[in-house]
């Protein structure tokens, strides 16, 4: 047996070609088969890599783990890159790669090796993970091998070797864009989905009914927090309730895909440099999400929170770009856990027809003062106080008027008389 490497592996025909050309190279080959939630029969694809010569494969349920330590940390920065996608993709990655590196150790392995393109972002979330966490181990990537391009143009020539090979392909015919799936979401991409200006067929969505297809009565839905998490959801009307991390939110993607909620198709850009269309669907994190920054609403201090607005786009682009690992990344999920203490209470949300709207709210730690921020109610505030308050703030503004007149000439046009 040659040198030992760990493989991602997937079962599908791009990692099974990746495991026979390594097979061939004369490494042993590991392979890890990891449980995110996708849709995927595992003992089957695990029989298959055992079937082309894998010396062993481990398959591992990291469901739990990747919902408590990975997608409730992302909840608690709200993160959303450039605003909109909620990293479904980006937040998988980090923990398939450190359990890679776990095992390389476990197994002496002196390789680790991915799948991923030379063009996308995932290339870079694997590999600054093993940097992260087993930074002697050495990085095979074909897609980045000038020997693997010269060989695989493109997937006729994967499944011309995969015949050769005797590797079993699904008859099934390939889909003219390529998906990416785990618990929080599922992407589609590529391909025919290339053009922007191109609306999506309603057939490539998977995960979400169309919001036209939704029912047309409203879902009302309870999720209480505790300490910036869900630990409970009830449906209003029903003797539904559910706790539990995983449950929780396995429970949201029921009803989220249900109400046709979760839908993005936007326009991105990737680590790389290279702007990419991607159609994105995640039903339980845009409710949980939506919930989540209104209980922050209430029981969260306004400057505390104004600086966690600041700080949530760094923690998103740092995610998205695969640094999940680093420190940077320590420092901001320290503020974020911080920040989280008392975050407790419970938002009432309204889903329907594509929309998941927060309509109520309650919370032990609320700072809400209903007679303080009253209209018509004094409330202990003296609006007296105001005129001091607008005359220190307004100081400075007129020691600018000046500078102002010159740079705003024109302003106020001259009044014939």
């Amino acid at each position: 047996m040659g040198a030992k490497v760990v493989l991602a592996y997937s079962g599908g025909l791009d990692t099974s070609v990746i495991l026979q050309w390594l097979l061939n190279k004369g490494y042993e080959v590991i392979c890890f088969l990891a449980n995110v939630g996708q849709q995927e029969d595992f003992e089957k694809a695990r029989q298959k890599a055992l079937k082309i010569g894998a010396s062993k494969v481990y398959l591992e349920d990291l469901r739990e783990e990747f919902v408590t330590g990975y997608i409730f940390q992302a909840l608690k920065a709200n993160a959303l890159y450039e605003g909109r996608y909620l990293l479904g993709t980006s937040l998988a990655r980090p923990v398939i790669a450190k359990h890679q590196v776990r095992i390389a150790h476990e197994e002496g392995a002196e390789y680790v090796a991915h799948g991923a393109t030379g063009k996308g972002n995932d290339q870079v979330r694997f590999e600054l993970t093993y940097a992260a966490l087993g930074p002697e181990l050495k990085v095979i990537s074909p897609w980045k091998d000038s020997e693997y391009l010269a060989a695989f143009q493109g997937r006729s020539d994967m499944l011309k070797y995969a015949e050769d090979h005797g590797i079993p392909v699904s008859a099934t015919v390939k889909k003219p864009y390529s998906e990416d799936e785990n618990l929080m979401h599922i992407s589609h991409e590529a391909g025919i989905l290339e053009d922007p200006a191109s609306p999506a067929a309603e057939d490539i969505y998977s995960r979400t009914v169309s919001p036209k297809e939704a029912p047309d009565v409203e879902t009302r839905i309870d999720i209480e927090f505790k300490d910036g998490l869900p630990v409970r959801v009830s449906r209003q009307g029903t003797k539904e309730s559910v706790t539990g991390a995983l449950a929780i939110f396995e429970y949201l993607n029921d009803l989220g895909r249900a109400n046709g909620i979760g839908r993005v198709d936007m326009v991105e850009n990737r680590f790389v440099g290279i702007k990419s269309r991607g159609i994105y669907e995640s039903p339980g994190a845009t409710i949980l999400w939506a919930a989540h920054r209104d209980i922050e609403g209430i029981a969260m201090d306004k400057e505390v929170m104004h600086l966690k607005l600041m700080l949530e786009p760094k923690f998103s682009e740092y995610l998205y770009n695969g640094f999940w690992f680093a420190p940077e990344m320590d420092f901001l999920m320290a503020a974020f856990n911080q920040s989280q203490e008392a975050i407790d209470g419970t938002v009432t949300m309204s889903l329907y027809k594509g929309n998941a709207m927060a309509v109520a709210r309650t919370s032990p730690t609320s700072l809400y003062n209903q007679e303080l921020g009253s209209m018509d109610v004094a409330g202990g505030f003296d609006q007296t106080d105001s005129r001091g308050f607008i005359r220190l703030n307004s100081i400075r503004l007129k020691a600018h008027n000046v500078i102002l007149d010159k740079r705003h000439v024109g302003l106020f046009p001259k009044i014939q008389p």
